[in-house]
């Protein structure tokens, strides 16, 4: 099977190489990665996680997350909080830190119990991708939910992209 070549449009590679290093804060380098995601994937909902690990010597049962950043604070608001138990959701993205990748309602429902809201929304697909610190463990979520399911093609360009990217 070949590599699928990624070409991003111009405007993307400029906002990405240019303006993101640049960017004097997380807000305004999380408002040039939302420019883009919607230049490439339309409406949607981009949230940035921070996980809450239990206090060093405890097992994770329970994992909380706050939100840091959110496209779309009316509905996703930033400082909000979701207590998560061990699901295999939890354990593929946060134990693991592999990405997850949910497509439909179904889906959806399986992982969030917010998925009405979701729904409500017009999403119907999702791509969780665990950041990961130096000591392998993951400390945020980067959550890229769009309008569509996406199909088996493109499900297989994203897979082989995001295996690149995190090489």
């Amino acid at each position: 099977m070949s590599d699928a070549l990624l070409t991003l449009p111009a405007s993307a590679v400029q906002a990405l190489c240019r303006e993101l290093p640049r960017a004097p804060g997380l807000d305004a380098a999380m408002q040039v990665i939302e420019r883009v995601r919607q230049e490439l994937l339309g409406d949607g909902l981009l949230t940035v996680n921070h996980v809450e690990w239990p206090a060093a010597g405890k097992q994770a049962e329970i994992i909380d997350l706050q939100r840091i950043w959110s496209s779309r604070p009316a509905e996703y608001p930033v400082a909000g909080r979701k207590r998560k138990q061990l699901t295999p959701w939890t354990r593929q993205l946060l134990l693991s830190s592999e990405i997850f990748i949910g497509e439909g309602p179904e889906a959806l429902a399986q992982v969030f119990d917010d998925n009405r809201l979701i729904l409500s929304m017009g999403l119907r697909s999702v791509m969780n991708v665990p950041l990961v610190g130096a000591d392998g463990r993951c400390f945020a979520t980067f959550n890229v939910l769009g309008p569509q399911d996406p199909g088996q093609k493109s499900r297989r360009c994203r897979s082989r992209c995001w295996r690149r990217l995190r090489a």
